[in-house]
């Protein structure tokens, strides 16, 4: 990542070649459109090399903003090709600063690929204990990128009943994980 922020296009290169079937398998599940997946990753890498200065250099949690910026961006991008053309934010720099970019808590624990496979395990098992609702409502939010109003209308009920099957899914999955 330092290499990347003096702009040395090997390291993006070597970056790319390490990251980039994960990203596309995380970006596929997102869009399964090929396609427009691919787009997507380049489009990722794009942002890597324009905004580097971006990244966290004292957490150096290369593997979590990495996901998360391919998640945020897949996100996006299915959110804008849902909304009709005249309710678009326009994406500039600011846009993707604050919604694009990953920003993590300072107390936040690194993680790289290594603990995520280690813990892959722990967090199936807790995924499983949740109920077919929470399942669901949680794959709207992260895999389809509904926002929790729009996942009140699809599923035809109140704004506040989604946010409370989110938040209680979100918190029996911390339980969960903690129990494990």
């Amino acid at each position: 990542m330092h290499e990347i922020a003096r702009f040395e296009s090997r390291a993006l290169e070597e970056l790319y070649d390490r990251y980039s079937p994960l990203l596309y398998t995380i970006i596929k599940k997102i869009s399964p459109d090929q396609v427009l997946a691919e787009q997507i990753l380049v489009e990722v890498f794009v942002i890597i090399w324009r905004k580097i200065q971006k990244f966290d250099f004292k957490t150096g949690n290369v593997f979590s903003w990495l996901i998360t910026l391919a998640r945020n961006k897949s996100v996006d991008t299915l959110r804008r090709e849902r909304s009709a053309n005249s309710t678009k934010q326009l994406y500039d720099d600011d846009y993707e600063d604050n919604y694009i970019l990953p920003t993590f808590v300072k107390e936040m624990d690194s993680l790289d690929f290594n603990t995520a496979f280690t813990i892959k395990p722990k967090i199936e098992k807790s995924l499983a204990k949740l109920t077919d609702t929470q399942k669901y409502v949680l794959h709207l939010a992260y895999y389809e990128g509904y926002t929790i109003d729009e996942i009140a209308d699809k599923l035809n009920v109140p704004v506040e009943t989604v946010r409370g099957k989110v938040m209680t899914a979100l918190h029996s999955l911390r339980d969960y994980l903690v129990g494990e």
